[in-house]
């Protein structure tokens, strides 16, 4: 019984690009969200007065 979930499992495995187009739109996406707080924190920090002299 465990041979079988075993071979059933490495047979359904995803092909290599599709793993890595994955690994790339999660690193992608999760680059643009640490921008976009990134670029929010120095709005709000400006907006109170904390600019570079």
């Amino acid at each position: 019984m465990q041979k079988e979930r075993e071979s059933s499992a490495s047979s359904e495995a995803k092909p290599l690009w599709k793993r890595m187009t994955w690994l790339v739109l999660i690193w992608s996406a999760s680059v643009l969200v640490l921008g976009v707080v990134a670029w929010l924190l120095r709005q709000f920090m400006t907006a109170a007065g904390l600019t570079t002299p």
